[in-house]
């Protein structure tokens, strides 16, 4: 399987991390102003994360003489960890998808800040201290930088004119939710990993990386049967309105999937170097990424008031000296 062996590509997959999982929701932005649903988009995008998890898996997980093959890993996983695997992409897809209904409220400039900041804190704690590694000084202060952040994206956002039916309370509410809830996922999946999986043999029952995602992607499409549908039923969508879609349509959530899925894998991949908790912290850099398009691609904050600029800009410098502090922690 192929593994990373230098911090310097560790850290490179980290920032291709960032910048996928900050960028994946503009495909949902686009299909939102053709009036396409969330809940019709999110099949699309689902089937994309499964679709790169299996490619990934064949292609990746089965070439060089690192670790282990796929087939020959898949022969001798236990159950335990299959499960984890699983119940990792359940947790994620409830999450992303409170995420994507905080998004239609608040914008992403709000609901990236404050869903994924917020499981940014619970998974980097959760991920040391499963596996300490690095400076949990700087580690932490970054953290503790990227929550003022998210205080201040929230802050900004309160002042913006209301629009009747989506006030930013809901948006927000939703957005706390899902980042509790994503913050959980990544700890749930680098248990079923085998630890040091790029400078150890795989350890009996555990899985290799592109195993777990593979199977994390099967956990992600089969709870969206049950998940998705009761927000499709909700919102008064049936299965037939799905088909109605047109393929550009179809393409932009399946391009949103994959565009996560290619983030993800290469983050799990850079952990067996820099470490989970500070890997998927920096990952998480997202949350800045995703404020840049809100803010200036999006123009999120183009009627806002007096005053608000500088909560905006209180939130840049956070996030910027933040996920310096937290990159710093792996030297």
């Amino acid at each position: 399987m192929f593994i990373v062996d230098n911090l310097g590509l560790a850290i490179a997959f980290c920032v291709i991390t960032m910048l996928g999982w900050g960028s994946w929701a503009n495909t949902q932005k686009l299909a939102g102003k053709d009036k396409w649903p969330f809940q019709l988009y999110y099949w699309d995008y689902a089937v994309g994360v499964l679709a790169l998890g299996v490619v990934v898996l064949f292609t990746l997980g089965s070439m060089g003489s690192a670790g282990m093959g796929a087939m020959q890993n898949l022969s001798q996983a236990s159950g335990g960890a299959m499960t984890r695997a699983f119940l990792s992409g359940v947790l994620f897809n409830i999450s992303n998808i409170l995420l994507v209904v905080a998004i239609d409220a608040a914008g992403m400039s709000v609901a990236f800040p404050v869903g994924v900041g917020l499981a940014l804190v619970i998974g980097t704690v959760m991920s040391y201290l499963q596996t300490p590694k690095g400076s949990s000084t700087l580690l932490f202060g970054g953290v503790v930088l990227v929550v003022l952040a998210m205080i201040a994206s929230a802050a900004a956002y309160s002042k913006l004119p209301r629009t009747p039916g989506k006030g930013w309370t809901r948006g927000v509410v939703f957005a706390v939710i899902a980042g509790c809830l994503m913050g959980s996922f990544y700890p749930q999946l680098m248990q079923a990993i085998s630890p040091n999986f790029n400078s150890a043999p795989i350890e009996p029952g555990k899985l290799t990386p592109y195993i777990a995602l593979a199977v994390f992607g099967g956990g992600l499409l089969l709870s969206n049967f049950v998940v998705n549908t009761i927000f499709m039923k909700a919102a008064g969508f049936g299965y037939a309105d799905y088909f109605r879609g047109t393929i550009r349509l179809h393409s932009l959530g399946f391009l949103g999937g994959m565009i996560w899925m290619l983030a993800l894998t290469t983050n799990v991949i850079a952990s067996g170097v820099a470490g989970p908790a500070i890997s998927y912290a920096l990952g998480q850099g997202a949350t800045l990424i995703a404020a840049i398009w809100g803010v200036f691609i999006w123009k999120e904050f183009q009627q806002a008031p007096r005053g608000t600029m500088p909560y905006v800009v209180a939130m840049f410098l956070g996030y910027t000296v933040g996920l310096t502090l937290i990159g710093l922690a792996t030297l």
